[in-house]
């Protein structure tokens, strides 16, 4: 029996930015995919894991992954890279969080910057607050010191939902962040677009979300 659902935010509640990334690249005349490479580079102590723990500051980050990237083809300047981070909120995703906390406990495992890190307000804020307040319970890694995929990160949720990790839901845009999930015995979904994640998660609650 399912008792909770656990979400990722960039790339699951939000569009991905991997869309951004490569428009950047293409207008930039970069490599395809230079910026992905960067990122999955020895990835769990790369320039973007330390950042996403925020044992590096927006300046050490800017030089490091221009340092990284350039060992793999070209230089892209961190700071450029988290200018595209900013994804679009899907409405739909949101209704579907809504339903399922009617019913569900509900979690929240995201990956995210040291604050500030992304600059000013850009006017979303209130909005993603007005999300992030439908979860019972959020682990940030910026905040802790720990990113997926550590295991560690969701035996903190489970253990904070007071789950069975075989009693949950997780849904990521990124397989190698459902590994240690599924693993555990969570049921996880793989999310491309909202259409077919919101279904995949339909099939493993029973509930109508849509």
């Amino acid at each position: 029996m399912i008792e909770a659902v656990i979400f990722d935010f960039g790339g699951v509640i939000t569009s991905s930015p991997f869309e951004a990334f490569a428009r950047f690249e293409r207008e930039r005349g970069l490599p395809a995919d230079i910026i992905r490479r960067t990122n999955a580079e020895n990835h769990f102590e790369n320039a973007w894991a330390r950042f996403e723990r925020a044992e590096l500051d927006i300046e050490a980050f800017d030089e490091l992954f221009a340092q990284e990237s350039r060992a793999l083809g070209a230089e892209v300047r961190g700071r450029d890279v988290v200018t595209l981070l900013k994804g679009e909120i899907r409405p739909e995703m949101v209704e579907a969080l809504r339903r399922i906390k009617a019913r569900f406990k509900t979690g929240c495992i995201t990956n995210n910057l040291p604050a500030n890190a992304m600059g000013s307000s850009d006017g979303r804020a209130l909005y993603v607050a007005e999300v992030m307040v439908l979860f019972d319970h959020v682990i940030e890694s910026a905040k802790i010191g720990l990113r997926k995929p550590d295991p560690k990160i969701y035996a903190m949720m489970t253990e904070a939902l007071l789950v069975d990790p075989h009693c949950c839901v997780y849904l990521d845009d990124l397989g190698v962040n459902l590994k240690p999930a599924r693993a555990m015995g969570m049921t996880t979904i793989k999310v491309s677009d909202a259409a077919t994640a919101i279904a995949e998660l339909e099939a493993a609650t029973g509930m109508t979300l849509g």
